[in-house]
């Protein structure tokens, strides 16, 4: 059912509805009042007959037409009668305030699901539970309480009705823009993040999309819906619950549970989502995406009437990947025209005190840079908008004339202009009326940085957005009879792992060149295969109960001769015996040596969040020790595989040195894919673990392999 009848809902029943001026309820209906709401208001409570002069009405039943939408205040448990009176009147959507649900535990969660499946038989979507309300502000429902939402292009979703206290006043106070819709999401149990995307992605009265994000019940279907929404307009998150404390409160605050962070960043920066790092750039990223035209090429110029905030700007610029590039010589010819003879036409300008008596020269050097070729958009920072304040009253005017010239400019060139100003607290009028034009400006330069590297990060993501993966996985599409074949007999045998020899046979089957080892169940065999392999070669214990072998003293490398192999062999077995009393021992593989390279690790496992995802990384001891290491929501392609090799630190080490040649890349990118096709052709694998796997110059060696295997039940889930 479409979310229109909810957001545009011509009829809303205040279920539970109070005289009390404290409830959030009572607070519901003089906000509808307040702001003239043109639908019909039904208050329900059995004890009462009027609430502020509206008739109150004992149960949903003597309502009487049909309804477009419910705000239950009323607490979890009178909830599924509720439902069902609401179902009788055809109701759209239910607004569910109360808490008690998924976020209590198993039972909560339980009940949750009860109440989800009982509002659907009955056609009823639900917003909650554990949520604050909605507000559709051009349609004047504000279920909020809160009063006077600025009205504008920001559609507003959160998991923390306070984030969103916070945002709406911040709004109220210091910007032009505003909110379209707000939404507290709650504990996604019915409509999930994903479908508030797609409504909004269609809305005409949304242009940004603002989330704040504890937790995502259906990752996945968020990242899919998330790569088609930032096609058209931009969507800007920031993520809570990154750290592990952060994380753990999650789990009682929504219901949801964290993911993992750097895999998060990973996701939504493919899926072309701008991600902020602090709470204080949510607002105003937002409403920079908002009023001005995305950068159309990564290079700006900055304008400054002092070198350090110049400086610092450029710091941040160049540290987050914005180029500031040499001015056209033109461009300087006519800036050198208007400006003192010790003024910095280099990028940063600095005006060098030539605006101190006419500060309409900031408008002069914004034309002139706006015309340049090389800038496609432009960073005025300092004291703009406090010349009448610093340095005499009449100064004032003509920064009022030179705000009404440059908020022409965005629009006559389409390129925009961002401007930080340490005079903002004081309100100029100056600076309302680049506000007017649609020119965000901010008293922190850091900010207004963040907001022009926005500008940058989506207008790049337009430009390349070709290149992103749907996050659609095919299951089943690429399994092999024989490698199913492998997983069977282990599943057969109660196991959830497959040893090293079955997992290389896996990869084997699937294409991937594995060295040929054999599995020796007993010393002389050990010896055999050692001799047919012409020895140099390494023995590893193989048992279902020792998964780190090194742990356990049940590796021996380089074994040259018979003695040595003999000696290993009884070695490891009574190590692995001693360490692991009573587990089964299937024997050593007996493996040749590989030739020097460089050791990564490829693995995989399986996202709370997000599903498979991939990992990639300096492999053998170096992945627990420097945790140099880049994630992929899975399924990548070879673009994406390509990215996690040069996203790493020490990437710079697969380019050569010291006489090393450089690592075969190319080898390296097909087996991330290998291990992305082998993860959707056997959905039962819970984790996949290549460590080390050594490259060399050309090609390279899988040295170990692991799989475990997920639990049936599991895998259902996780389809």
């Amino acid at each position: 059912m479409s979310l229109d009848r909810i957001f545009k809902a011509e009829s809303v029943a205040i279920i539970g509805a109070s005289r009390n001026e404290t409830k959030q309820c009572y607070q519901a209906i003089v906000t509808l009042l307040d702001e003239k709401y043109d639908g019909r208001i039904y208050p329900v409570n059995p004890r009462e007959k009027t609430i502020l002069g509206l008739k109150c009405y004992k149960s949903v039943l003597e309502i009487p037409e049909d309804l477009d939408l419910a705000y239950i205040t009323t607490p979890a448990h009178t909830l599924k009668n509720i439902l069902i009176e609401l179902g009788e009147k055809k109701t759209a959507g239910a607004v569910v305030l109360a808490g008690g649900f998924g976020e209590l535990g198993e039972e909560g969660k339980k009940y949750e699901d009860e109440i989800v499946n009982l509002a659907r038989e009955k056609g009823i979507r639900i917003i909650g539970p554990n949520t604050p309300g909605i507000i559709s502000v051009n349609k004047g429902i504000n279920l909020i309480g809160i009063k006077n939402v600025p009205q504008g292009s920001i559609a507003l979703l959160t998991q923390s009705g306070n984030i969103a206290l916070n945002l709406i006043t911040e709004a109220s106070l210091k910007s032009q823009e505003g909110f379209s819709y707000y939404v507290g999401v709650g504990n996604e149990a019915d409509i999930k993040f994903h479908e508030y995307l797609e409504y909004l992605t269609a809305d005409p009265d949304t242009k940004v999309i603002l989330l704040y994000v504890e937790g995502l019940r259906d990752g996945r279907k968020f990242l899919q819906q998330a790569g088609q929404t930032t096609k058209i307009k931009p969507i800007v998150l920031f993520k809570s619950g990154r750290s592990v404390k952060g994380s753990k409160s999650i789990g009682t605050h929504t219901g949801a549970l964290a993911g993992i962070s750097a895999v998060s960043q990973s996701a939504f920066k493919r899926a072309g989502i701008i991600e902020v790092n602090h709470p204080g750039e949510m607002f105003p990223v937002a409403e920079t995406l908002a009023l001005l035209p995305i950068l159309k090429e990564n290079s700006i110029a900055i304008l400054a009437d002092g070198g350090g905030h110049a400086t610092i700007a450029s710091d941040y610029l160049t540290e987050w990947g914005i180029k500031l590039p040499e001015l056209e010589e033109e461009t300087k010819r006519k800036l050198a025209a208007i400006l003192p003879a010790n003024a910095s036409l280099a990028n940063p300008i600095d005006v060098a005190g030539g605006t101190d008596q006419n500060p309409a020269i900031f408008a002069d050097c914004a034309e002139i840079l706006l015309e340049d070729q090389n800038i496609h958009g432009l960073l005025i920072v300092g004291l703009f908008g406090g010349y009448g304040i610093r340095f005499a009253k009449k100064l004032a005017f003509i920064e009022e004339d030179a705000a009404h010239r440059m908020g022409k400019l965005v629009l006559s060139s389409g390129k925009p202009i961002v401007l930080h100003s340490l005079y903002n607290y004081a309100k100029p009028h100056s600076l309302d009326l680049l506000r007017y034009y649609g020119i965000p400006v901010y008293d922190s330069l850091e900010i207004a940085c963040k907001c022009m590297e926005a500008l940058s990060v989506y207008g790049s993501y337009r430009r390349e957005y070709h290149k992103e993966s749907n996050f659609k996985l095919e299951w089943g599409l690429n399994a092999i009879t024989a490698g199913q074949q492998i997983i069977d007999r282990a599943l057969a045998e109660g196991r959830k792992v497959l040893l090293e020899p079955e997992a290389k046979e896996l990869f084997r089957v699937h294409g991937v060149p594995i060295p040929t080892d054999y599995l020796a169940t007993n010393e002389q065999e050990a010896v055999e295969y050692a001799a047919k392999l012409g020895y140099n070669v390494a023995l590893k214990i193989v048992s279902p109960q020792i998964l780190h072998k090194s742990n356990a003293g049940g590796v021996m490398l380089g074994l040259q001769n018979e003695e040595a192999v003999r000696e290993a062999y009884n070695q490891i077995i009574n190590n692995c015996m001693a360490y692991h009393p009573g587990a089964e021992i299937k024997g050593c593989l007996v493996s040749p040596m590989s030739k020097k390279g460089i050791e990564i690790i490829i693995g995989t496992k399986i996202d709370v969040q997000f599903g498979p995802i991939v990992m990639f990384g300096l492999g053998g001891i170096m992945v627990a020790v420097m945790k140099d290491v880049s994630f992929r929501v899975l399924p990548v392609s070879e673009y994406w595989a390509e990215s996690m090799i040069n996203e790493i630190k020490s990437s710079v080490v697969f380019d050569g040195f010291r006489g090393r040649p450089p690592s075969d890349k190319k080898a390296m990118v097909k087996l991330i894919m290998k291990v992305s096709e082998i993860v959707q052709a056997y959905p039962i694998i819970q984790e996949i673990d290549l460590n080390p796997v050594i490259v060399h110059g050309e090609g390279l060696t899988v040295v170990d392999a692991r799989i475990l295997l997920q639990e049936e039940n599991k895998k259902k889930q996780n389809l």
